[in-house]
Protein backbone atom coordinates (compact mmCIF):
# COMPACT_ATOMS: atom_id res chain seq x y z
CA UNK A 1 0.00 0.00 0.00
CA UNK A 2 1.21 3.61 -1.47
CA UNK A 3 1.52 5.74 2.23
CA UNK A 4 0.39 9.39 2.02
CA UNK A 5 2.84 11.81 0.26
CA UNK A 6 3.18 13.30 3.40
CA UNK A 7 5.13 11.27 5.73
CA UNK A 8 8.25 12.05 4.28
CA UNK A 9 9.36 15.09 3.44
CA UNK A 10 12.92 15.27 1.70
CA UNK A 11 14.30 18.84 2.57
CA UNK A 12 16.65 19.98 -0.40
CA UNK A 13 16.71 18.73 -3.66
CA UNK A 14 20.13 18.78 -6.02
CA UNK A 15 21.60 15.45 -6.69
CA UNK A 16 21.41 14.08 -3.23
CA UNK A 17 17.40 14.77 -3.00
CA UNK A 18 16.84 13.47 -6.16
CA UNK A 19 18.36 10.27 -5.10
CA UNK A 20 16.29 10.62 -1.93
CA UNK A 21 13.27 10.21 -3.90
CA UNK A 22 14.17 7.73 -6.25
CA UNK A 23 15.12 5.34 -3.27
CA UNK A 24 11.88 5.98 -1.63
CA UNK A 25 9.47 6.09 -4.85
CA UNK A 26 11.26 2.51 -5.47
CA UNK A 27 9.81 2.09 -2.07
CA UNK A 28 6.60 2.48 -2.38
CA UNK A 29 6.28 5.39 -0.59
CA UNK A 30 5.45 9.02 -2.74
CA UNK A 31 7.45 11.64 -0.44
CA UNK A 32 7.37 15.54 -0.64
CA UNK A 33 10.02 17.77 -1.50
CA UNK A 34 10.96 21.63 -0.15
CA UNK A 35 13.88 23.33 -0.75
CA UNK A 36 14.68 26.88 0.71
CA UNK A 37 15.53 28.05 -3.37
CA UNK A 38 13.32 29.56 -5.64
CA UNK A 39 14.95 27.30 -8.19
CA UNK A 40 16.74 24.48 -6.92
CA UNK A 41 19.46 22.41 -8.94
CA UNK A 42 17.25 19.16 -9.90
CA UNK A 43 13.81 20.81 -10.28
CA UNK A 44 13.59 19.81 -13.93
CA UNK A 45 14.74 16.79 -13.68
CA UNK A 46 12.31 15.93 -10.71
CA UNK A 47 9.25 16.95 -12.63
CA UNK A 48 10.20 14.78 -15.46
CA UNK A 49 11.04 11.77 -13.59
CA UNK A 50 8.74 11.91 -10.87
CA UNK A 51 5.97 14.43 -11.47
CA UNK A 52 3.55 12.64 -8.83
CA UNK A 53 5.99 14.41 -6.13
CA UNK A 54 5.38 17.61 -4.65
CA UNK A 55 7.88 20.39 -4.98
CA UNK A 56 7.74 23.13 -2.21
CA UNK A 57 10.24 26.13 -3.23
CA UNK A 58 11.38 29.30 -1.59
CA UNK A 59 10.80 27.83 1.81
CA UNK A 60 10.35 25.23 4.06
CA UNK A 61 6.53 24.59 4.96
CA UNK A 62 6.58 24.15 8.66
CA UNK A 63 3.74 23.29 10.08
CA UNK A 64 3.31 20.44 7.31
CA UNK A 65 6.80 19.26 8.37
CA UNK A 66 6.16 19.21 11.99
CA UNK A 67 3.16 16.56 11.19
CA UNK A 68 5.56 14.10 8.48
CA UNK A 69 6.67 10.67 9.85
CA UNK A 70 10.66 11.56 8.42
CA UNK A 71 12.65 14.16 6.96
CA UNK A 72 15.52 13.43 4.86
CA UNK A 73 18.12 16.44 5.45
CA UNK A 74 20.47 16.83 2.43
CA UNK A 75 24.02 17.50 3.75
CA UNK A 76 23.91 21.21 2.77
CA UNK A 77 20.96 22.26 5.35
CA UNK A 78 21.58 22.32 8.97
CA UNK A 79 19.92 20.27 11.14
CA UNK A 80 19.04 23.32 13.27
CA UNK A 81 17.15 25.29 10.88
CA UNK A 82 13.92 26.57 12.50
CA UNK A 83 11.78 24.54 10.55
CA UNK A 84 13.80 21.06 11.11
CA UNK A 85 13.75 21.78 14.65
CA UNK A 86 10.73 22.38 15.59
CA UNK A 87 9.79 19.49 13.45
CA UNK A 88 12.43 16.89 15.44
CA UNK A 89 10.87 18.79 18.81
CA UNK A 90 7.34 17.07 17.21
CA UNK A 91 9.14 13.96 17.09
CA UNK A 92 9.66 13.73 13.53
CA UNK A 93 12.55 11.42 12.24
CA UNK A 94 15.49 13.42 11.42
CA UNK A 95 18.07 11.42 8.99
CA UNK A 96 19.84 11.62 6.12
CA UNK A 97 20.71 9.75 2.37
CA UNK A 98 23.76 7.92 4.28
CA UNK A 99 21.41 6.77 7.08
CA UNK A 100 18.82 5.39 4.81
CA UNK A 101 21.73 3.57 2.79
CA UNK A 102 22.70 2.38 6.03
CA UNK A 103 19.76 0.80 7.12
CA UNK A 104 19.54 -0.82 3.42
CA UNK A 105 22.69 -2.05 2.92
CA UNK A 106 22.12 -4.70 5.86
CA UNK A 107 20.00 -6.63 3.47
CA UNK A 108 23.26 -7.35 1.06
CA UNK A 109 25.96 -9.33 1.92
CA UNK A 110 28.31 -5.95 1.46
CA UNK A 111 30.82 -4.53 3.64
CA UNK A 112 30.98 -0.26 3.94
CA UNK A 113 34.25 1.45 4.62
CA UNK A 114 34.00 5.32 5.75
CA UNK A 115 36.35 7.87 5.04
CA UNK A 116 35.64 11.29 5.99
CA UNK A 117 38.19 14.22 7.03
CA UNK A 118 39.08 17.82 6.41
CA UNK A 119 41.76 17.10 3.46
CA UNK A 120 42.59 14.25 1.58
CA UNK A 121 39.06 12.05 1.39
CA UNK A 122 38.50 12.47 -2.12
CA UNK A 123 41.80 11.54 -3.11
CA UNK A 124 41.60 8.59 -0.38
CA UNK A 125 38.25 7.23 -1.18
CA UNK A 126 38.90 7.48 -5.42
CA UNK A 127 42.16 5.52 -4.76
CA UNK A 128 40.50 2.75 -2.16
CA UNK A 129 38.06 2.45 -4.97
CA UNK A 130 40.19 1.63 -7.54
CA UNK A 131 43.01 -0.28 -5.35
CA UNK A 132 39.71 -2.58 -4.74
CA UNK A 133 38.58 -2.96 -8.28
CA UNK A 134 42.24 -3.91 -9.67
CA UNK A 135 42.35 -6.81 -6.35
CA UNK A 136 39.20 -8.26 -8.24
CA UNK A 137 36.74 -6.62 -5.70
CA UNK A 138 33.47 -5.96 -6.91
CA UNK A 139 34.04 -1.88 -5.27
CA UNK A 140 31.38 1.47 -5.35
CA UNK A 141 32.36 4.76 -4.39
CA UNK A 142 30.38 7.92 -3.65
CA UNK A 143 29.03 9.25 -0.97
CA UNK A 144 30.27 12.88 -0.66
CA UNK A 145 31.90 12.19 -3.43
CA UNK A 146 30.52 11.39 -7.41
CA UNK A 147 27.75 9.51 -7.22
CA UNK A 148 25.23 10.02 -4.09
CA UNK A 149 25.20 6.87 -1.70
CA UNK A 150 21.30 5.45 -2.58
CA UNK A 151 22.24 5.07 -6.21
CA UNK A 152 24.63 3.24 -5.58
CA UNK A 153 22.84 0.14 -3.81
CA UNK A 154 21.55 -1.44 -7.42
CA UNK A 155 25.14 -2.26 -7.94
CA UNK A 156 24.71 -5.22 -5.30
CA UNK A 157 28.97 -4.57 -4.48
CA UNK A 158 31.15 -6.40 -2.85
CA UNK A 159 32.64 -3.29 -0.71
CA UNK A 160 30.98 0.45 -1.22
CA UNK A 161 33.79 2.95 0.02
CA UNK A 162 32.09 6.02 0.96
CA UNK A 163 33.55 9.61 1.23
CA UNK A 164 31.38 11.32 4.37
CA UNK A 165 31.28 14.84 5.35
CA UNK A 166 30.53 15.98 8.90
CA UNK A 167 26.96 17.27 7.68
CA UNK A 168 26.20 13.40 6.55
CA UNK A 169 27.52 12.05 9.89
CA UNK A 170 25.40 14.54 12.08
CA UNK A 171 22.39 12.27 10.95
CA UNK A 172 23.97 8.69 10.61
CA UNK A 173 23.64 6.69 13.75
CA UNK A 174 23.24 2.83 11.98
CA UNK A 175 26.28 2.98 9.26
CA UNK A 176 28.27 -0.37 10.38
CA UNK A 177 31.53 0.39 9.04
CA UNK A 178 33.86 -2.97 8.61
CA UNK A 179 36.68 -0.42 8.59
CA UNK A 180 36.68 3.61 8.50
CA UNK A 181 39.24 6.04 9.02
CA UNK A 182 39.41 10.43 9.81
CA UNK A 183 42.11 11.28 8.13
CA UNK A 184 42.81 14.14 9.66
CA UNK A 185 40.59 17.04 11.71
CA UNK A 186 41.72 21.42 11.11
CA UNK A 187 39.39 23.89 11.53
CA UNK A 188 36.62 24.24 8.54
CA UNK A 189 32.81 24.57 8.43
CA UNK A 190 32.53 26.84 11.33
CA UNK A 191 29.67 29.10 9.36
CA UNK A 192 27.67 25.59 10.57
CA UNK A 193 29.20 24.70 13.58
CA UNK A 194 28.98 26.76 17.70
CA UNK A 195 32.59 25.82 17.79
CA UNK A 196 35.47 23.93 16.82
CA UNK A 197 34.44 20.85 18.97
CA UNK A 198 31.08 20.75 17.61
CA UNK A 199 32.95 20.22 14.03
CA UNK A 200 35.20 17.52 15.48
CA UNK A 201 32.04 15.64 17.48
CA UNK A 202 30.69 15.32 14.41
CA UNK A 203 33.56 13.89 12.65
CA UNK A 204 34.16 11.58 15.07
CA UNK A 205 30.64 9.98 14.91
CA UNK A 206 32.01 7.92 12.13
CA UNK A 207 34.08 5.82 14.60
CA UNK A 208 30.96 5.43 16.68
CA UNK A 209 30.01 2.76 13.57
CA UNK A 210 32.93 1.25 13.09
CA UNK A 211 34.62 -1.94 13.54
CA UNK A 212 38.25 -1.35 12.93
CA UNK A 213 39.71 1.72 12.87
CA UNK A 214 42.16 3.53 10.74
CA UNK A 215 43.69 6.46 12.56
CA UNK A 216 46.00 8.89 11.73
CA UNK A 217 49.72 8.80 13.98
CA UNK A 218 50.10 12.41 13.33
CA UNK A 219 47.05 13.76 14.44
CA UNK A 220 45.26 12.62 17.72
CA UNK A 221 42.47 14.15 16.99
CA UNK A 222 41.82 10.88 14.66
CA UNK A 223 42.72 8.66 17.13
CA UNK A 224 40.24 5.99 18.79
CA UNK A 225 39.03 5.69 22.38
CA UNK A 226 41.04 1.83 22.49
CA UNK A 227 37.65 0.04 22.20
CA UNK A 228 37.78 -1.24 19.32
CA UNK A 229 40.85 -2.81 16.79
CA UNK A 230 43.13 -0.04 15.71
CA UNK A 231 45.66 0.54 12.76
CA UNK A 232 47.72 4.02 12.30
CA UNK A 233 49.95 5.45 9.40
CA UNK A 234 52.15 8.10 9.66
CA UNK A 235 54.47 10.23 7.80
CA UNK A 236 56.53 11.78 10.82
CA UNK A 237 57.39 8.45 13.20
CA UNK A 238 57.27 4.47 13.41
CA UNK A 239 53.87 3.48 13.47
CA UNK A 240 51.60 0.43 11.34
CA UNK A 241 52.05 2.00 8.38
CA UNK A 242 54.78 4.82 7.74
CA UNK A 243 57.46 6.78 6.04
CA UNK A 244 61.09 6.20 6.10
CA UNK A 245 63.86 8.21 4.35
CA UNK A 246 61.90 7.75 1.13
CA UNK A 247 60.43 4.53 2.04
CA UNK A 248 56.99 3.20 2.63
CA UNK A 249 56.87 0.95 5.60
CA UNK A 250 54.78 -1.74 6.49
CA UNK A 251 55.02 -2.99 10.60
CA UNK A 252 58.95 -2.40 10.13
CA UNK A 253 59.18 -3.81 6.73
CA UNK A 254 60.01 -1.59 2.99
CA UNK A 255 57.60 -2.22 0.97
CA UNK A 256 58.01 0.52 -1.69
CA UNK A 257 59.57 4.30 -2.32
CA UNK A 258 57.66 6.98 -2.41
CA UNK A 259 59.78 8.01 -5.90
CA UNK A 260 58.14 5.07 -7.71
CA UNK A 261 54.75 7.12 -6.79
CA UNK A 262 52.92 9.11 -9.22
CA UNK A 263 51.44 11.01 -6.28
CA UNK A 264 53.73 13.88 -4.95
CA UNK A 265 53.99 15.25 -1.78
CA UNK A 266 53.72 14.37 1.99
CA UNK A 267 49.89 15.04 2.61
CA UNK A 268 49.96 12.22 -0.67
CA UNK A 269 52.71 9.92 1.02
CA UNK A 270 49.88 9.82 4.06
CA UNK A 271 46.84 9.23 2.07
CA UNK A 272 49.13 6.35 0.33
CA UNK A 273 49.36 4.75 3.51
CA UNK A 274 45.90 5.13 4.56
CA UNK A 275 44.86 3.56 1.22
CA UNK A 276 47.18 0.78 2.54
CA UNK A 277 45.54 0.24 5.32
CA UNK A 278 42.03 0.21 4.73
CA UNK A 279 42.99 -2.24 1.72
CA UNK A 280 43.81 -4.61 4.25
CA UNK A 281 41.55 -4.32 6.43
CA UNK A 282 39.12 -6.10 3.65
CA UNK A 283 41.66 -8.52 2.55
CA UNK A 284 43.78 -6.73 -0.38
CA UNK A 285 47.63 -7.77 0.16
CA UNK A 286 50.14 -5.02 0.64
CA UNK A 287 51.87 -6.13 -2.82
CA UNK A 288 48.72 -5.66 -4.88
CA UNK A 289 47.01 -2.22 -3.39
CA UNK A 290 50.82 -0.89 -3.77
CA UNK A 291 50.55 -2.10 -7.54
CA UNK A 292 47.66 0.18 -8.23
CA UNK A 293 49.19 3.24 -6.23
CA UNK A 294 52.28 3.57 -7.88
CA UNK A 295 50.41 4.40 -10.81
CA UNK A 296 47.82 6.36 -9.68
CA UNK A 297 48.34 10.08 -11.09
CA UNK A 298 46.28 12.07 -8.25
CA UNK A 299 42.56 13.66 -8.51
CA UNK A 300 42.50 16.05 -11.34
CA UNK A 301 43.80 19.84 -10.00
CA UNK A 302 45.01 18.53 -6.58
CA UNK A 303 48.27 17.56 -6.70
CA UNK A 304 47.76 15.80 -9.81
CA UNK A 305 50.78 14.80 -11.73
CA UNK A 306 50.04 14.95 -15.38
CA UNK A 307 53.42 13.70 -17.29
CA UNK A 308 56.87 13.50 -16.68
CA UNK A 309 58.61 15.06 -19.99
CA UNK A 310 62.47 14.95 -20.52
CA UNK A 311 63.07 13.97 -16.53
CA UNK A 312 60.80 17.14 -15.47
CA UNK A 313 57.60 16.45 -13.70
CA UNK A 314 54.54 18.41 -14.31
CA UNK A 315 51.84 18.99 -11.74
CA UNK A 316 48.56 20.57 -11.49
CA UNK A 317 47.29 21.95 -8.51
CA UNK A 318 44.78 24.62 -9.95
CA UNK A 319 42.41 23.60 -6.77
CA UNK A 320 45.05 25.77 -4.86
CA UNK A 321 42.54 28.96 -4.96
CA UNK A 322 43.83 30.31 -1.27
CA UNK A 323 46.72 30.83 0.01
CA UNK A 324 46.61 28.04 2.91
CA UNK A 325 46.46 25.04 0.14
CA UNK A 326 49.36 26.88 -1.96
CA UNK A 327 51.45 26.82 1.45
CA UNK A 328 50.54 23.13 2.01
CA UNK A 329 51.64 21.93 -1.14
CA UNK A 330 54.71 23.71 -0.87
CA UNK A 331 55.11 22.10 2.43
CA UNK A 332 54.78 18.55 1.53
CA UNK A 333 57.39 19.08 -1.52
CA UNK A 334 60.14 20.16 1.54
CA UNK A 335 61.87 16.74 0.41
CA UNK A 336 61.76 16.97 -3.09
CA UNK A 337 64.81 16.45 -4.75
CA UNK A 338 64.92 18.71 -7.29
CA UNK A 339 64.23 22.52 -7.97
CA UNK A 340 60.97 23.52 -7.79
CA UNK A 341 59.50 26.50 -10.40
CA UNK A 342 55.89 27.41 -8.98
CA UNK A 343 53.61 29.14 -11.39
CA UNK A 344 51.19 31.04 -9.11
CA UNK A 345 48.46 34.10 -9.91
CA UNK A 346 45.17 35.23 -10.47
CA UNK A 347 42.30 36.81 -8.30
CA UNK A 348 43.58 36.53 -4.63
CA UNK A 349 40.23 37.99 -3.19
CA UNK A 350 42.00 40.72 -0.74
CA UNK A 351 43.60 37.86 1.23
CA UNK A 352 46.43 38.24 3.46
CA UNK A 353 49.28 36.71 0.50
CA UNK A 354 52.53 36.85 3.59
CA UNK A 355 52.22 33.06 4.41
CA UNK A 356 53.26 32.79 1.13
CA UNK A 357 56.40 34.69 1.59
CA UNK A 358 58.40 32.04 3.76
CA UNK A 359 56.99 29.44 1.19
CA UNK A 360 58.56 30.89 -1.65
CA UNK A 361 62.04 30.20 -0.56
CA UNK A 362 61.85 26.72 -0.88
CA UNK A 363 61.10 27.41 -4.41
CA UNK A 364 63.69 27.99 -7.45
CA UNK A 365 61.99 30.76 -9.17
CA UNK A 366 57.69 31.44 -9.07
CA UNK A 367 56.08 32.98 -12.04
CA UNK A 368 53.37 35.31 -11.59
CA UNK A 369 50.20 36.24 -13.70
CA UNK A 370 46.89 37.49 -13.36
CA UNK A 371 45.09 40.02 -11.57
CA UNK A 372 47.01 39.88 -8.22
CA UNK A 373 50.89 38.77 -9.94
CA UNK A 374 52.13 42.49 -8.75
CA UNK A 375 51.19 41.75 -5.15
CA UNK A 376 53.25 38.38 -5.08
CA UNK A 377 56.22 39.62 -6.82
CA UNK A 378 56.51 41.91 -4.00
CA UNK A 379 56.67 38.70 -1.30
CA UNK A 380 60.49 37.63 -2.79
CA UNK A 381 63.26 38.35 -5.10
CA UNK A 382 62.84 35.12 -7.12
CA UNK A 383 58.78 35.78 -8.05
CA UNK A 384 59.16 36.98 -11.32
CA UNK A 385 55.98 38.70 -13.44
CA UNK A 386 54.82 37.53 -16.74
CA UNK A 387 51.80 37.83 -18.93
CA UNK A 388 49.89 34.58 -18.75
CA UNK A 389 49.62 30.86 -17.87
CA UNK A 390 51.39 30.42 -21.17
CA UNK A 391 54.28 32.62 -20.70
CA UNK A 392 54.79 31.56 -17.40
CA UNK A 393 54.78 27.56 -18.74
CA UNK A 394 57.31 28.68 -21.23
CA UNK A 395 59.69 30.32 -18.85
CA UNK A 396 59.63 27.48 -16.73
CA UNK A 397 60.31 24.85 -19.39
CA UNK A 398 63.02 26.91 -20.22
CA UNK A 399 65.02 26.78 -17.08
CA UNK A 400 63.92 23.46 -15.72
CA UNK A 401 66.55 20.44 -15.93
CA UNK A 402 66.12 16.97 -15.42
CA UNK A 403 64.62 15.97 -11.98
CA UNK A 404 62.63 19.59 -12.09
CA UNK A 405 59.32 20.36 -11.29
CA UNK A 406 57.10 22.86 -12.45
CA UNK A 407 54.34 23.23 -10.09
CA UNK A 408 50.81 24.91 -11.05
CA UNK A 409 49.77 25.73 -7.19
CA UNK A 410 47.82 29.12 -8.13
CA UNK A 411 47.08 30.61 -4.23
CA UNK A 412 44.33 32.50 -6.04
CA UNK A 413 40.39 32.30 -7.95
CA UNK A 414 41.07 32.27 -11.10
CA UNK A 415 37.88 34.37 -12.16
CA UNK A 416 40.17 37.14 -13.64
CA UNK A 417 41.34 34.37 -16.55
CA UNK A 418 38.92 31.63 -16.17
CA UNK A 419 35.57 30.42 -16.21
CA UNK A 420 36.62 28.10 -13.19
CA UNK A 421 40.12 26.38 -11.23
CA UNK A 422 39.03 23.70 -13.43
CA UNK A 423 39.29 25.49 -16.98
CA UNK A 424 42.61 26.96 -15.37
CA UNK A 425 44.37 23.31 -14.76
CA UNK A 426 43.12 21.73 -18.07
CA UNK A 427 45.09 25.03 -19.60
CA UNK A 428 48.08 23.89 -17.79
CA UNK A 429 47.36 20.31 -19.20
CA UNK A 430 47.43 21.37 -22.60
CA UNK A 431 50.34 23.32 -22.50
CA UNK A 432 52.07 20.46 -20.58
CA UNK A 433 50.80 18.21 -23.67
CA UNK A 434 52.07 20.57 -26.17
CA UNK A 435 55.67 20.09 -24.12
CA UNK A 436 55.55 16.71 -25.24
CA UNK A 437 54.73 17.07 -28.59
Amino acid sequence: MVESKHTHWVVGLGATGLSVVRYLCGLGIIPAVCDSRMSPPGATKLAEEFPQVELVCGHFPAQRLAKAKQLIVSPGIAVTSAAIAAAAAKGVEIVGDIELFARAVKAQDARVIGITGSNGKSTVTSLLGEVLSNAGVEAEIGGNIGTPALDLLAANAQVYVLELSSFQLETTTSLDCTAATILNVTEDHLDRYPDYAAYLAAKRRLYQQTRCIVANQDDPQTWGDGAIEEFRFSVQQESDWYLQQGHLMAGGEAIGQVNELQLIGRHNFANALAVLALAQCVGVSKQDALATIKHYPGLAHRCQTVATIKGVRYVNDSKATNVGATVAALDGLTDYPGNIYLIAGGDAKQADLTPLKAAFQSVQQVLAFGKDAKLLVQLSDNCHQVDDLDAAMASARQSAQPGDLILLSPACASLDMYPNFMARGEHFCQLVRGANG
